[in-house]
C-alpha cells in the first residue's frame, strides 16, 4: 500500500472561523490529501493527477484520497463526471480505522444510475436493507436517477449533521439515512476501475 501525506492548508473564501466555505481541493495540487492504494508498485502520481483545476483519477489502481483532517457536522458540495465510459467510485464519508483500501465509513455511491446509495462498511443507520448484523449496511437512493449523460458534469451535495446524511444529486434528494452510529471521519474519494474526474470541493461546516 502507497501512502503519500501533505500539510492541511484549506483555502478560505471569506475567512477561516467556524461556518464558513472552505475549498478542501485547492484546484493546483494534493495539499491536504493522503494517497491511499492497493499496489505498492503503482506510481501515486500516474494515478491522481491535476489539470486545468479539476482532479483526473485513472481508477487503476484500487484506492482512495483521503483529507488530512477529520470533520463532523458540515455540508460538502463537489462535482464530477466520467470522461470515457461509466464507472463505479464514491465518495467516502466518515472515514476512520486503519488506512485500507476498504476502510471504515460511509459511502455516498457515484456508481452510474447508483448514485445516491448509501453503503455503511463497518456502520451502521436505521434504513439499512442489508443482512443485520452484518458489516456492510445498504439502502439505494429513493428517486430516479438523476444523473447528467455521460460527459456531463454532476452536482453532488452531501449534509452530514449529528446522525443524520443526505446526499442530493443535482437539486435531487436521493438519499436520507438517520441513526448513523459514526458521525465524524476523514473524507475521501475513490478510484475504483474507470477513469473519473472531481472539481469544486467544497466544505461549510454547519452549526
Amino acid at each position: 500500500m502507497v501512502k503519500i501525506e501533505g500539510d492541511f492548508k484549506a483555502v478560505a473564501e471569506s475567512g477561516s472561523q467556524d461556518g464558513e466555505t472552505i475549498a478542501l481541493f485547492n484546484g493546483r495540487d494534493l495539499e491536504g490529501w493522503h494517497i491511499y492504494l492497493k499496489d505498492s508498485n503503482a506510481d501515486p502520481k500516474n494515478v491522481w493527477k491535476i489539470q486545468d483545476g479539476e482532479i483526473w483519477c485513472t481508477g487503476n489502481p484500487t484506492g482512495f484520497l483521503r483529507t488530512k483532517e477529520e470533520y463532523s457536522d458540515f455540508k460538502l458540495v463537489l462535482e464530477w463526471r466520467w470522461p470515457e465510459k461509466p464507472g463505479n467510485s464514491g465518495v467516502l464519508l466518515h472515514m476512520g480505522g486503519e488506512g485500507k483500501i476498504w476502510p471504515l465509513c460511509m459511502e455516498a455511491q457515484l456508481m452510474h444510475k447508483r448514485a445516491g446509495d448509501f453503503v455503511g462498511m463497518g456502520y451502521t443507520f436505521n434504513e439499512n436493507k442489508a443482512k443485520k448484523g452484518g458489516f456492510i449496511s445498504y439502502t439505494p437512493h429513493m428517486s430516479d436517477p438523476s444523473e447528467k449523460e455521460l460527459g456531463g458534469w454532476n452536482n453532488y451535495e452531501i449534509t452530514c449533521k449529528g446522525d443524520t446524511i443526505e446526499a442530493t444529486i443535482n437539486g435531487q434528494l436521493q438519499n436520507k439515512a438517520t441513526g448513523v452510529n459514526i458521525s465524524k471521519g476523514y473524507i475521501g474519494l475513490q478510484s475504483e476501475g474507470v477513469p473519473i474526474m472531481f472539481r469544486n470541493i467544497k466544505l461549510t461546516p454547519l452549526k
